[in-house]
Order: C-alpha cells, then structure tokens, then sequence
C-alpha cells in the first residue's frame, strides 16, 4: 500500500522534528521542510524523510516547494510547525520590525503553504477520503498577557486564519485543525527569544514540574491526523499539569511565562 503524504513544516527543531520523526514511525512518508539545510540532512539520515530547504516567508522558495510536490506526487496533510516569538518588549517599546517578522513566520508562512499545497491535497483527499491542515498555535493566541503582544497578536491572527479557513473550505473532504500548546520546553523557542540568554530561560521554567515536550505535541498531531475521518479537532488546548491558565508574569526582569 502507498504510503500517506505528510509536509511538515518547521521540521528542523522542537515540535515540527519531533512530528517528523512520529510520522515516519507510524509509516507515513514525510517532506520535512525547514531553512537550516544541515539539521534536515540529520532529520533525513536518521529517519529516511524526504527534505525541502526552504524560507517560507520568501514566496518563490514556496513556490519552489509547490512544484516539488506536484511532481512527487500527492499530498494527506499539511501540518503547519514554523513560527517563533521574538523579544518580550511592551506594546509601547516594542519594535514594529519584530513584530512584523513574528507576523511573517506564524501567520503568512502558513498561509502561503496552505495556498500553495492545497491542490495537492485536494488530490490526495480524493484518494484517502479525507484530506488534513493542521497548525500548531498556541494558548498565546487564546490569552493576552504582558510584555507578549507581539506574539499574541501573531497568535491570535494564525487562530482566526485557521477557524476561517475551515469555514471556507466547508462542504470538501478537508479537515481544519489546531493544536494550542502551553508552556513546551524545548532546545530553541524561548532561547530564540530572549535572544541567547540560557538564565532568561532556565528562570521561565523555574518551578514548573515537567513542562510538555516536543513529543508530547507531536503524539497528539499525530493522534489528530490518524483520526477517523468524520472527526475534526477543530482546536485542541493543552497545558502542562503544573500550569495554570493564565500565563504568568515575572517582575524584574520582566519575563512571561508562556508556550
């Protein structure tokens, strides 16, 4: 039997590898797409996915990932793992050029490829019966907290993008999800944004027992695209035990606890 197709974005770190390589245990054949061509050769060698370098916020470099794909065959899921936060600034200091590459990365990085892909899929939907766009959000598009409106904003954009886009796409074989993490501990999401500083980080996870991990995420991705095909998680929240629903806030620095 052939093999299901799933392009997985942002699969060169955290959730989007961990997914990548859940996905080629369970048997799918997977197109990891990410920017750092020397993390995707690592990925490939270690678990025989395919691999496309690619800046999703450059639109020929999704077009060039459009074309590989219509030429390698149809696709079963697009699950949607590129994004990033940057900086913890107020909405009053902060810097306009952040917050529009934070823009960029969440929000029309994954429009583009759902744009770009959806051909693709609407083919592969023919052959298995049901075709998947997942997008990991985030509870920072469901919950403002301070020194985070950069990232909420962008959060709550890609939200509403993907809630639309469900509507829109109403009446075909196409199911619309979105998994929204809490605080998730991994190598590189929040040293990225507190730009490098190991003790910014290891102080938002201070005293939080067992944050989620990459894995933990991609076992439910996976759970949700190997569902059967009359059920749509149509968005999935989930924290660690140990956090609340409200993100928390750190006085002097001032640091958020947050996904």
């Amino acid at each position: 039997m052939t093999p299901l197709t799933a392009v997985v974005t942002g699969a060169s770190s955290g959730i989007g590898e961990a997914t990548a390589r859940l996905l080629r245990e369970h048997g799918w054949r997977v197109v990891a797409v990410a920017r750092r061509a020397d993390r995707l050769a690592v990925l490939a060698a270690e678990t025989g996915c395919e691999t496309v370098v690619a800046d999703l916020t450059d639109a020929a470099a999704v077009d060039a990932l459009r074309e590989h794909i219509a030429a390698t065959g149809p696709i079963h899921a697009i699950v949607n793992v590129a994004g990033g936060a940057l900086g913890t600034d107020t909405v009053e200091s902060a810097d306009a050029a952040d917050w529009m590459r934070m823009f960029d990365i969440n929000v029309l990085s994954a429009q583009r490829v759902i744009s770009a892909l959806l051909p693709a899929l609407r083919a592969g939907a023919r052959e298995r019966g049901v075709g998947d766009i997942l997008a990991i959000t985030s509870t920072a598009g469901q919950i403002a907290y301070e020194t985070g409106g950069g990232y909420n904003a962008a959060k709550f954009a890609l939200r509403g993008m993907m809630h639309a886009l469900r509507l829109e796409l109403a009446g075909e074989p196409l199911r619309v999800m979105q998994v929204a993490p809490g605080m998730v501990r991994t190598d590189e999401f929040a040293l990225n944004r507190f730009g490098g500083d190991a003790g910014k980080v290891d102080a938002l996870y201070a005293g939080v027992e067992h944050p989620l991990t990459a894995h933990d995420i991609a076992e439910l991705v996976v759970h949700a695209i190997e569902a059967p095909a009359h059920v749509n998680i149509d968005e999935l929240t989930v924290r660690p035990v140990a956090q609340a629903a409200q993100h928390k806030l750190i006085r002097q620095p001032l640091l958020v606890r947050e996904d």
